[in-house]
């Protein structure tokens, strides 16, 4: 298994995790559900029309937070945007539903992935395991 197939599974497991970024210098954080492993790159997506892409935007360091059970997971990068019909025809295919909400409203899915990740997997008192993705 790949780093990166590690950190999508835990993140499949979690089903909800949260994503951190800064505005100016405030701390925000809010929860996504979707997130998909395409040649070994985690893809995440939101509206470009939110708050949370303009602060990726703004400062691409961010950090991914998923818990699942007794464990938790830190997974910290620099964001690349990217713009790639055939990615968001497969966003299409996972959630046609909100796709169908973003079409009819004329917004746009941006679609980002983490470059130079890391990734900490970590019980309550103890490290669990730690890696590069």
């Amino acid at each position: 298994m790949t780093n990166a197939q590690k950190v999508s599974e835990f993140l499949s497991k979690a089903k909800t995790f949260y994503f951190l970024t800064t505005d100016g210098n405030q701390p925000k954080g809010r929860p996504f559900g979707f997130h998909m492993l395409v040649e070994d790159k985690i893809y995440f997506g939101c509206g470009t029309f939110k708050n949370v892409f303009k602060q990726l935007t703004n400062n691409p360091q961010v950090e991914v937070l998923a818990v699942n059970g007794g464990e938790f997971m830190r997974y910290d990068g620099t964001v690349r945007i990217v713009k790639d019909d055939a990615l968001l025809a497969k966003v299409r295919e996972i959630m046609p539903d909100i796709m169908a909400m973003y079409d009819k409203n004329g917004w746009e899915m941006g679609l980002f992935y983490l470059e130079n990740g890391h990734a900490e997997i970590r019980g309550i008192m103890d490290l669990k395991e730690e890696f590069d993705v």
